[in-house]
């Protein structure tokens, strides 16, 4: 099998605002494995403030140790395979992502079926929320109106700025948006625990599905503290990447939900996993993405489709892109992802 990296710098249609970054552009390294006449596609993203990777690492990490341990397997060693890209290399989780998604999508090309049939689905849709970026109380009103009309909803506002006026905008989309859409927080780590408790209290009117990742991810005591002392469901994005933290959040009793995502965890194999420790510990689960491409988003939506989760998946990051980076995968319909019937993520190539 060989391994072959490109470097990808898709502009986005509107520039992607949370309380730790600034997005115009969805930074990725796409990995293409090949058996010599089929390739599978994996995706690594560059999100500087969560994960800490760069693309340059990321691709030294792929090209360096994870080629040299897939050294001699052929295409049919999925397990063994899969075994050595965790153990290929400490961290690096969106690298080993990627080159995990790939061998996934390559063996269903071999089968002949699709990435999610191979996981076990027999549906060909999800759901997915939209994101609206930070950004004044008349902005987030106008954008969610916009985006209740091309048919979402269940809405994120992203806050986490400043406790006082976050309260005040997300007042201002419930207001636009009326009682029927469902409206979730995520604050990216940047409240404090008291702010937090204060703005989630505050917003109890707004009828709030879940407020996702309050406080920073390493004050788990802190993220308890919150846990306790508000009725709106918490959820762990940041704070949760492989097995040992959601292990550490189920024992302090620190969040209601956890968010997966293919880029924290290390792809579908870690994932499932992930997935089956929240279920039997009554933590409640969504799959998440970064700033990715069809790609991405594509093997975490096939996840999703075979592995149902307890609430809509937060899958829009493609839907983010001016254009797609490939071609063929997955496409949006307002907030459903149609998965497509070609053999594994069914994307054929590069677009540009």
């Amino acid at each position: 099998m060989k391994l072959t990296t490109h470097l990808i710098s898709a502009p986005l249609h509107t520039p992607f605002i949370t309380a730790l970054r600034t997005a115009t552009h969805a930074d990725s390294l796409l990995v293409e494995l090949s058996d010599g006449s089929l390739s599978g596609w994996g995706e690594a993203p560059q999100v500087w403030k969560v994960t800490g990777e760069s693309l340059a690492g990321a691709q030294a990490c792929v090209e360096g140790p994870i080629t040299a341990a897939l050294d001699g397997l052929g295409p049919d060693d999925l397990t063994e395979a899969l075994r050595r890209v965790q153990n290929a290399v400490a961290g690096n989780f969106g690298a080993k992502g990627a080159v995990d998604t790939a061998l996934h999508d390559l063996a269903a090309r071999r089968l002949g079926v699709s990435l999610h049939g191979f996981l076990g689905s027999t549906v060909d849709t999800v759901q997915t929320d939209v994101t609206l970026s930070v950004g004044d109380a008349d902005a987030l009103a106008t954008a969610a109106k916009a985006r209740v009309a091309d048919g979402f909803d269940v809405l994120k506002v992203k806050v986490g700025t400043d406790a006082a006026a976050d309260v005040e905008r997300v007042r201002r989309v419930r207001d636009a948006i009326g009682p029927g859409p469902r409206l979730r927080l995520d604050a990216n780590q940047g409240w404090s625990r008291r702010d937090a408790v204060n703005a989630i209290n505050a917003l109890e009117d707004c009828d709030l599905e879940l407020v996702e990742q309050p406080v920073v991810a390493a004050d788990l005591e802190g993220m308890a503290w919150v846990t306790d002392r508000v009725g709106t469901p918490i959820l762990a994005d940041e704070s949760v990447y492989g097995v040992r933290d959601l292990v550490a959040v189920i024992r302090h009793g620190a969040a209601d939900m956890v968010n997966v995502k293919l880029a924290k965890c290390g792809g579908l194999a870690p994932a499932r996993t992930l997935l089956e420790l929240a279920r039997e510990h009554g933590i409640r689960t969504i799959v998440g993405s970064m700033m990715e491409s069809h790609v991405g988003v594509g093997a975490a939506a096939a996840l999703v489709a075979a592995y149902p989760t307890s609430a809509v998946n937060d899958l829009d990051a493609a839907w983010w892109l001016r254009d797609a980076p490939v071609t063929g995968g997955i496409r949006y319909n307002g907030a459903l992802i149609r998965l497509p019937f070609e053999p594994g993520l069914g994307v054929t190539g590069l677009s540009v």
